[in-house]
């Protein structure tokens, strides 16, 4: 299959919902192909890599827009995307990153432990509680949603009787983010951003009016002080950039990781009365099934990577999820093993764009699961869980569950299973 045919597969309902052999037919012709007359897959971890961290490479910017999708600014899902630091290339992107990453810093994000853990422990509560005498729980919407959007939204001062409404709006916003959209889907991303820049509208007024010691406070004030450091539009975008990818991403590694971790039991009991583990297990989970799949970049000047030359203008699809699997990085790539040394996904990106709340995300997965175990020993799944036909964001829209009995307390001791080598 030439590399052409793979992409379109790969862009098929059935190639979203399982990329990974799509993948490797792309990786037979090399690390970087080229599919097109200035388009090129990177499938490679080594190329993906240095692309991501190479100034030579940024992402779409407003002339190249205006050459690949005229009209882009009539679509408020494009527009709120382009002006957040999400697709805007330094010096504009470093401006609006340094103003939010006061909110990400590691002593911040390990003060938040607690609240995670909290959070965690009571919609375990109310799953067991769904789930008793044996009724299935959906744990995308029982857990695996609420979860991170309960933190970001405290990061951002938004109230908890709000936080249903965000599901919907980015669901529908995230399908902008796809590496292909048509006029339809781009309707549902307008009316998804629609919604959500009318509610951070109101938000931004109501905190101008009684501020408050939250993220979107700090940005209002940032704006209002020097329009330069962040213009109007750029305080409506970046809010909910931070409120979307505060949750997608999270709400999906924490699906993908169950899903995995309920088909690799020993690695599941190791991390249950282990749970020290499980900086290493949510690493491996990342890798494993990367809850961000791509990233695109646009050249700027001539490069060569992976033994090919990249002209200027040219648009570089970088599959983070193939780069995960990639043999020359990571031995048996399709197997699951969390004692693996030196993972280091790139489902958070790389260089100037590396995700500003990945800190964060692990934090969340790394409670989360061990907790989950612990607590519900007899967890499994209840029924076929069902893929979101995404390919940028990879997810479930339907996890159903059995959450079982809950465990009673112990007490367990002892080193980690398999921490001089593999799991058995």
């Amino acid at each position: 299959m030439d590399p052409a045919d793979a992409l379109a597969l790969l862009m098929s309902p059935a190639g979203r919902v399982d990329p990974y052999p799509t993948y490797e037919r792309l990786r037979a012709h090399g690390p970087v192909v080229q599919a097109g007359p200035v388009f090129y897959v990177v499938t490679g971890y080594a190329e993906a890599d240095a692309i991501l961290r190479d100034a030579r490479f940024g992402v779409m910017d407003d002339a190249l827009r205006d050459q690949f999708m005229p009209g882009w600014r009539e679509s408020p899902a494009v527009l709120s995307i382009s002006r957040s630091m999400l697709r805007t290339n330094p010096p504009d992107h470093s401006r609006m990153r340094r103003l939010a990453a006061g909110a990400f810093t590691p002593r911040r994000i390990a003060a938040m432990r607690g609240v995670v853990e909290a959070q965690a422990d009571a919609l375990i509560d109310a799953m067991l509680a769904a789930g008793r005498g044996g009724a299935p729980v959906d744990f995308m919407a029982a857990f695996a949603y609420p979860l991170p959007v309960g933190v970001i939204c405290a990061l951002l001062g938004v109230p908890a009787a709000d936080r249903p409404l965000f599901r919907r709006w980015a669901t529908d916003l995230t399908g902008v983010l796809e590496p292909e959209i048509t006029p339809d889907e781009l309707a549902v991303a307008d009316r998804g951003a629609a919604e959500l820049r009318a509610y951070f509208s109101e938000l931004v007024a109501a905190r101008r009016r009684v501020p408050a010691d939250d993220l979107t406070t700090a940005l209002v004030q940032a704006h209002d002080a020097d329009g330069e450091r962040l213009s109007g539009d750029e305080l409506l975008a970046n809010l909910i950039v931070l409120l979307v990818a505060g949750f997608e991403t999270t709400t999906n590694l924490l699906g993908n990781g169950l899903v995995a971790l309920l088909g690799h039991p020993a690695a599941a009991a190791a991390l249950r009365e282990h749970p020290e583990l499980a900086p290493g297990h949510v690493d491996e989970l990342l890798r494993y099934d990367s809850p961000v799949q791509l990233t695109s970049r646009m050249s700027t000047a001539p490069s060569r990577h992976g033994g090919v030359d990249l002209p200027p203008e040219s648009w570089i699809i970088v599959m983070l999820g193939a780069a995960n699997r990639d043999p020359a990085r990571f031995p048996e790539p399709a197997r699951f093993d969390p004692w693996r040394p030196q993972v280091h996904p790139l489902s958070f990106g790389a260089g100037p764009h590396y995700c500003l709340g990945a800190a964060l995300a692990r934090l969340e997965a790394q409670v989360a699961f061990p907790l989950l175990l612990r607590r519900l020993p007899e967890l499994a799944l209840a029924g076929r869980p069902e893929r979101r036909v995404r390919l940028t964001l990879r997810g479930f829209a339907t996890l159903p569950v059995a959450p079982g009995r809950e465990a009673a307390p112990v007490t367990v001791a002892g080193p980690p299973p398999g921490a001089a080598g593999p799991t058995p």
